[in-house]
């Protein structure tokens, strides 16, 4: 009809300017595709085939229907989707469910196959019942970790209202989240429900397996609805607004859930692999640790004192660093290894494994490397010797090489940290020194200096750094010695201190939850933790010595101390530590305190977050609808028209 009033008007148009000729170009499509038609028909009752077709006036097509088509209540085997010519055909492989509403949700799927023009959220609805049931739920879900929008997680609802039903049945009805983690869940009986997320990754629909994604709630709720008032605004052009209008419309309930997303931590132990890359250690990767370590026996060799462990914090990556060179040299060994590992049970029995290791780089190859470099030093002191420069005559040993991480803006709270390559044998502290640099005069300024605990390569240097101070770290020969008899050169490094003018003070005045064990952290632009402090029993966290500039804060709940967040656990029915964000950007300034105060639950857990650190970003926009007609009604002389009826 819009295309025939288009035609109607041009024609007048150009009746009225006397003009001849054909207009260049025709009417756009910009009308969505329309549905004329459906077998069953839609939202019909008491029906028994699995088979539905839609048809539309025109030509379409169906983006990625295995992802964007969600059909509910969920089909343990997935129904067949087709687009062909006009038509859409669904058929559903599971048996039909007695006096249930069927929704098939096609989201924002569907568009004309030649303009590609959308035809918006639709969704198909028959019943196998006496009526079709017509509520709504919806909300959004959040990864409980950090409050990022989940995006592909399934949402479902079940009736029985039993603790454990999660782990025993499919879920009654779904919807899944879009890129701003929001679902609709259709076709929703009246009675009361709980809500839970899936990320199923076997496709039965209920909790199965610790590595799937998901969030639970105790709260229960009953589905309802009311009129309602929304206001749609008409706008001119891109610039300007023609008209605000009132739309009545029905509004459900609820439409504000918000689930906490969350994966249990992986408690399944066993072997992940072992690898040998480079010829002086051995790697052993377990997908959890244990307290318990693996036993090794050498079949090629003897494993007594063979090793030096390195273990990380949680013990399931392990290191054993070769203490002979004889064995660094020999390309395989061969180990039985006797370790721990989880059965079909759940229970930690013992497994025994036997397994060659192979250096990476072979030892013949190692040689020939150090060969070429000894030919290179060679020819070096050769050409020196000619020019009758100062040359040398023994090939020197490569030196041990710490790494000194020292910050670039050293704070008076800084720590200084030293990472040896190898494991030591032996360190010298008396070759470690510290001076202080105070009226142009140099004094010895003490510390303390030992191993970060549970880190078997890393030490580092405690003093009272003192703000807009120079320091002078030096250390002689033979500070450090590995188990390999290498030993680190003399090293000397300046440190400047900061002066207090330098830094700003952040404090937070936390309010809204009772838990006195708060923990505060102060983040950067990417969400990175800079900092982090306990908040006292007065609810109060401060950061000292900030530099200038922009940051945010992530607070969570420690509910067991521990200085680090913890996930949750469906089985223990015990949810992960909540997670609060400071919802604006902080800036501070030279010299300035910042007091500022957080009410932790004053917006939903799901506004909170910053968008500027939001990595999950909203899904991209399908084709809007475009009214390029009335540009061309334009071209062809309708302002005409208008100007001669005003006369």
């Amino acid at each position: 009809m819009k295309k025939l009033l288009y035609i109607i008007i041009a024609l007048c148009a150009v009746m009225s300017c006397a003009r001849m000729g054909t207009p260049d170009g025709g009417w756009y499509d910009d009308d969505p595709p329309r549905v004329i038609g459906s077998s069953p028909v839609e939202r019909d009752t008491n029906v028994t085939t699995k088979k539905i077709t839609i048809f539309f006036d025109e030509y379409i097509k169906l983006d990625n229907p295995t992802e964007n088509v969600m059909v509910s209540p969920p089909q343990l085997e997935a129904p067949e989707i087709k687009a062909a010519g006009k038509k859409i055909v669904v058929e559903l492989q599971d048996s039909l469910k007695p006096n249930t509403t069927y929704t098939i949700d096609f989201s924002n799927a569907i568009s004309d196959n030649n303009e590609g023009n959308p035809m918006g959220n639709y969704a198909f609805t028959f019943s196998t019942g006496e009526k079709i049931d017509t509520f709504e739920v919806a909300g959004n879900v959040i990864d409980a970790s950090n409050l990022e929008p989940v995006k592909g997680i399934s949402v479902g609802l079940y009736d029985n209202l039993s603790d454990t039903i999660f782990r025993k049945e499919p879920l009654m009805r779904i919807g899944r989240t879009d890129g701003y983690g929001r679902f609709v869940i259709k076709g929703v009986a009246p009675g009361e429900y709980r809500v839970y997320a899936l990320k199923d990754f076997d496709d039965n629909y209920r909790y199965s397996q610790k590595s799937e994604m998901i969030a639970f709630s105790h709260d229960t709720f009953k589905p309802s609805a009311g009129p309602d008032i929304r206001q749609d605004t008409i706008w001119r052009d891109t610039l300007h607004i023609d008209n605000i209008v009132r739309v009545p419309f029905t509004h459900f309930y609820p439409d504000n859930i918000v689930l906490l997303a969350f994966q249990e931590e992986q408690t399944d132990r066993f072997l992940i692999k072992t690898e040998r890359q480079d010829a002086n250690k051995i790697g052993v990767y377990f997908s959890y640790g244990n307290e318990q370590l693996p036993v090794i026996r050498g079949l090629n060799f003897t494993a007594d004192s063979a090793f030096v462990l390195e273990a990380s914090e949680k013990k399931d990556t392990l290191t054993y660093w070769l203490r002979d060179t004889t064995l660094v040299n020999n390309d395989t060994l061969s180990i039985e290894m006797e370790y721990l590992m989880t059965d079909s049970t759940g229970k930690l029995v013992s497994q025994t494994d036997t397994m060659e290791l192979v250096a990476k780089t072979p030892y013949a190859k190692r040689l020939k490397q150090q060969q070429k470099e000894y030919e290179e030093w060679q020819k070096t002191q050769e050409k020196k010797k000619k020019r009758e420069e100062e040359y040398d005559s023994i090939y020197p040993v490569k030196p041990l090489e710490p790494q000194y991480l020292i910050p670039k803006s050293m704070t008076p709270n800084s720590v200084v940290t030293i990472e040896i390559p190898t494991p030591l044998e032996k360190l010298d502290t008396g070759a470690i020194h510290l001076y202080t640099k105070i009226d142009s005069l140099w004094y010895r300024a003490p510390f303390k200096f030992g191993k970060v605990k549970g880190k078997l390569r890393q030490y580092q240097m405690v003093a009272d750094w003192r703000p807009n101070t120079e320091y002078s770290l030096e250390l002689d020969t033979l500070a450090f010695t590995d188990i390999y008899g290498l030993s680190s050169a003399p090293h000397k490094q300046g440190i400047k201190v900061k002066s207090l003018d330098e830094f700003a003070t952040l404090e937070f005045q936390l309010s809204g939850v009772a838990d006195t064990s708060i923990v505060v952290e102060l983040l950067d632009k990417s969400d990175k933790m800079l900092k982090q402090v306990k908040a006292g029993r007065d609810h109060t966290a401060t950061f000292f010595y900030v530099e200038p500039g922009t940051y945010y804060a992530r607070a969570f709940t420690d509910r067991n101390s521990n200085g680090i967040w913890d996930t949750g656990c469906y089985d223990e029915d015990r949810q992960p530590e909540d997670v609060y964000y400071y919802p604006r950007e902080i800036e501070c300034k030279e010299k300035f305190d910042v007091t500022l105060n957080w009410g932790l639950k004053e917006k939903p857990r799901n506004q909170q977050k910053p968008a500027e650190l939001v990595k999950q970003k909203p899904d991209k926009e399908k084709k809007k609808l475009m009214n390029r007609n009335v540009e061309r009604a334009k071209q062809l002389g309708i302002e005409y028209v208008k100007k001669q009826m005003v006369k």
